[in-house]
Formats: C-alpha cells, sequence, structure tokens
C-alpha cells in the first residue's frame, strides 16, 4: 500500500506505508538531523542552496531536507539547484520537469563544463579533479547570485569513508569531507546534512520512492579506479564484518592527535614527565653522522 496525496510534501506522495519504509524514513531523518544540530549548519534566516544532480543521495537530500522544514527543525529557505554540465546524453528536462510536479522552488543552470574538461584533460586520465572545482565555482556563484549562504551537498557515510581512504592510501593524508567547511573565499558555508547517513539507505528510499534517477557516469569518468578499488575493500570488510563501516565512521569522529604522528597536531618535543614537570626537554648536540650511546 501506498500513502494518499495528504502527505507532508508532494515530495513523499506516494510513500509506501510498510513499516519497513517507516523505519527507514525515520532513521534518515534521525540521522540527518543529529548531523545538522552536531555540527551547527543551522543559521537564523539562511537560505540554503541545496544541490540536485539527480542521483539517489541528492532525492534523497531534498526530501528529507524538506521533511525537516516541514516539521519546524531547519528554519532555512531551501532552494534547490541543478547544474547541467553538458555531458552528453544527460536527460535535461527530468529534473525540471520534477522539480515543478513536486512544486520545489529551483534554479537549472547550464554551463558546457564537459567541453572544458574534455579539452583540458589528456586522454586517459580522469576528469574528476577539474570537473569538480569548475562545478564548484558556478555552484558558489550560484548560492551569490541566489542569496544563499550555504551549498548543501548529498555527500553520505560512505562517500566520507571511500575518500579518507582515498587519501590516506594515495594521498598521504588523513582526511576526508567535512560535514561542514567554509570556502576559500570565506563567504560560503558548505553542508554535508547526510554525513551519518548510510548509502544503502538512501538507496533504499530514493527506489522506494520512484524517483526519476539519473546516472551518475555519463562522463565515462568518475573518480577513476581508485575510488572503485576502496568501495571493493570497504564492501569486503563490511562482508566479513557486518557493521565495520560504521566502527571506522565513528573512528573519524574519535581522534586522538596524541596517539598519531603529526607534530602541527600535538607539541611531542615539549612532552614531559609528571615526576619531572619543571624539566625542559633534553636537546642533543650532534655532530652529522653520529650516534648518541645508551648507558
Amino acid at each position: 500500500m501506498r500513502d494518499e496525496l495528504d502527505d507532508i510534501h508532494a515530495l513523499f506522495h506516494g510513500a509506501p506505508r510498510t513499516t519497513e519504509f517507516k523505519k527507514l524514513r525515520k532513521r534518515i531523518v534521525r540521522m540527518t538531523r543529529e548531523a545538522i544540530e552536531q555540527y551547527g549548519m543551522i543559521e537564523k534566516d539562511a537560505r540554503w542552496l541545496v544541490c540536485l544532480s539527480g542521483g539517489k543521495d541528492s532525492y534523497t537530500l531534498l526530501a528529507v531536507l524538506h521533511e525537516l522544514q516541514w516539521r519546524g527543525l531547519l528554519p532555512v529557505d531551501i532552494l534547490a539547484c541543478n547544474l547541467d554540465q553538458g555531458q552528453p546524453g544527460f536527460p535535461a528536462t527530468v529534473l525540471p520537469k520534477f522539480l515543478e510536479d513536486m512544486g520545489v522552488p529551483h534554479r537549472i543552470e547550464y554551463q558546457d563544463t564537459y567541453s572544458v574538461v574534455m579539452d583540458k584533460i589528456p586522454a586517459g586520465r580522469t576528469f574528476c579533479a577539474l570537473c569538480s572545482r569548475l562545478r564548484r565555482g558556478h555552484l558558489y556563484r550560484v548560492a551569490r547570485e541566489e542569496g544563499c549562504s550555504a551549498v548543501v551537498l548529498g555527500h553520505h557515510r560512505d562517500d566520507i569513508l571511500e575518500t579518507f581512504f582515498m587519501n590516506l592510501f594515495h594521498g598521504g593524508r588523513l582526511a576526508t569531507m567535512p560535514p561542514k567547511l567554509v570556502n576559500e573565499e570565506g563567504d560560503l558555508f558548505v553542508y554535508r546534512p547526510l554525513a551519518h547517513v548510510a548509502e544503502t539507505d538512501c538507496e533504499k528510499f530514493a527506489q522506494a520512492m520512484n524517483y526519476p534517477i539519473i546516472p551518475c557516469d555519463l562522463c565515462g569518468s568518475q573518480d577513476g579506479l581508485q575510488r572503485q578499488q576502496v568501495k571493493q575493500i570497504l564492501d569486503g570488510w563490511e562482508a566479513n564484518s557486518p557493521g565495520r563501516r560504521q566502527v571506522m565512521f565513528r573512528a573519524l569522529t574519535n581522534a586522538r592527535p596524541s596517539h598519531l604522528l603529526d607534530t602541527n597536531l600535538f607539541d611531542f618535543a615539549n612532552l614531559v614527565r609528571n615526576a619531572g614537570a619543571n624539566d625542559e626537554p633534553i636537546k642533543l648536540d650532534l655532530k652529522a653522522g653520529e650516534v648518541p650511546k645508551l648507558r
């Protein structure tokens, strides 16, 4: 059975009335609210530019934000935005029609970044880095033109985990996509309210709602094989030990600088023992190649 057309918003019309779906919906709403509150995303009289790609994640984001808004838990103005980047085969009419039918305020922005990327990137190289920079620049511009204080993205828990391991394996640093940051110019926030939500939950939700999903690989190049390899590794760990993804995600919220090796985060050089709290660290003055003798 499916709900009648008296739900809180047109985005939820036809929602399944099964207990399983209701639990799923409640879980996504709860986790999104937790992330918004935990990372302080709400500003008074704010306006959010909610980026809609047509994938399962951005549809889920748009729906849950409207539910939180309806419940009085998200006192912000929402403007949906799709950036049509001129990718061959992109169904340009799908999102405008969907947003019109749902009664969602929106802006469709067309910028042919695809041709720029194809011209600049040599054959065989991945497009994602340049493509994302161009996309981000246009979204920031649109946000400013529309009087928005934040650009809101649909990255979920698994995106954040995969990015962490991409940086670990290939970038040589411990970093990922934070739920909240300020852009380089310092005039816009970037929010990821789905930071606590699992990718599988987004997929189940969007499929149950029968949203018109647009494939995310129309350009033929995502993050290349590296991200796919990381996803496969995480899938294997999860299959062998269910719940492993959530444990690893929790670790990202529980960093201990004193148990890592970054001297910019922790002052190891001036670490002292309690018994000699007034002692100063010993500095050895050794000649090149000289090894200190142990007693």
